[in-house]
C-alpha cells in the first residue's frame, strides 16, 4: 500500500487524513471515559502509547510507523485531556455522571 500511496504522491495526504480521523476519535472517547470511568484508567492511555510509540519506532514502513507514531501520541495526550475534562465537569461545562457524583468536589 505504501508503494501505492508513494508512486501517486498520496503518503502525505493518506498520513494526514490518518491523524485526523485519530484525534477525532479521541475527542468522544475522553468525554465517554471520564462520563463512565471518571480518571482512573488514564494508565491505559499510557500503557496504549508506550506500545504505539515502541511498535512505530520497530516497523519500517514509513505510513505505518507514522500512524502508529501519531496514535501513540493521541494516547499520551488523552491523559491530560482526560485530567481536564474532569475539571470541566466540575466547571458544569459537562454533565455529571450521577452515579459518580461524590467524585467530584462541591
Amino acid at each position: 500500500m505504501t508503494q501505492f500511496l508513494t508512486q501517486y504522491h498520496l503518503l502525505g495526504p493518506a498520513i494526514g487524513l490518518a491523524t485526523f480521523l485519530i484525534i477525532g476519535l479521541f475527542h468522544p472517547v475522553v468525554i465517554k471515559t471520564e462520563y463512565y470511568f471518571g480518571t482512573r484508567p488514564w494508565w491505559v492511555f499510557l500503557l496504549l502509547g508506550v506500545v504505539s510509540v515502541a511498535a512505530s519506532v520497530a516497523i519500517a514502513d514509513p505510513f505505518w510507523s507514522s500512524i502508529l507514531g501519531v496514535f501513540g501520541f493521541s494516547s499520551f495526550w488523552t491523559i491530560k485531556e482526560l485530567f481536564e475534562q474532569r475539571d470541566r465537569v466540575i466547571k458544569g461545562w459537562f454533565p455529571k455522571n450521577p452515579a459518580r457524583s461524590s467524585e467530584y468536589p462541591d
